[in-house]
Order: C-alpha cells, then sequence, then structure tokens
C-alpha cells in the first residue's frame, strides 16, 4: 500500500537525502576542513551547512504538503526552487570556501534567487491551492 502520492514521495526523499548530505558536510567541516580553513572561509562553508539543512527540511514539509495538493503547480514549482537553491547557493559556497575560487561567488545569488523564489512559490500554493 501507498502511503505517498509521486510528488510526496520525490520531495520526501530529495528533502532526506538533502538533510544526509547537510549533517555530512558538516561533520566534514567540523573535523577535516576546520583545521586548514581560515576562519573567514570557515564562516562562509557553514553558512552553506546552515542554508543546506534549513531548505533540506523545507523540502520534506513540501512533500508532507503534497499529500494534499498533489496537483498543486506552485508546490511542486516551490520544491524544485529550494532544490535549486541548494545547488546553486550552498554548492558554490562549499566549493568557494574549499577552493577560494572567488568567481564563484557569482553563483551565489541565483541560488538566493532561488531560495526566495521557492518560498514565494510555497505562499502562493498555500493561498491558493492548499
Amino acid at each position: 500500500m501507498r502511503y505517498f502520492n509521486a510528488m510526496s514521495q520525490t520531495f520526501i526523499i530529495l528533502g532526506s537525502l538533502n538533510a544526509f548530505l547537510a549533517v555530512a558536510l558538516g561533520a566534514f567541516g567540523a573535523h577535516g576542513l576546520k583545521p586548514i580553513l581560515s576562519e573567514s572561509l570557515m564562516a562562509v562553508y557553514q553558512t552553506g551547512v546552515q542554508y543546506h539543512s534549513m531548505h533540506a527540511l523545507g523540502l520534506i514539509g513540501i512533500g508532507i504538503l503534497a499529500q494534499k495538493a498533489q496537483d498543486s503547480l506552485f508546490l511542486k514549482l516551490s520544491g524544485w526552487l529550494l532544490l535549486a537553491g541548494i545547488i546553486l547557493f550552498c554548492g558554490s559556497l562549499y566549493i568557494l570556501a574549499i577552493t577560494e575560487i572567488r568567481k564563484l561567488g557569482m553563483i551565489t545569488p541565483f541560488g538566493g534567487m532561488s531560495f526566495l523564489l521557492g518560498w514565494l512559490s510555497l505562499t502562493i500554493a498555500a493561498y491558493k491551492e492548499l
């Protein structure tokens, strides 16, 4: 017996995997990178971990909400935008901190915009479709 519809299952799986990655990357940063990164680069890395964790939980929440509104376009859009934000925002911060390639900072705002649009899409879904 299936308890979750396809959209719900997708976002719960994506959220759970990203929560796992956020914990693993946080531990890697604390134990493997802290001795070799400067304080400022460690702060950049930690920001990535913090946003990664928060938005992984957001994906799980979207998956739970998808049980009620499986056909919600804005809910689906919200999930994909949060995932894009994790990849672009958090990913660019992780790579920037480790490689010190400053040009990667140009990608970060696109990830931040994805987060903002994702939360706005969730707001619209809640207003119109939930």
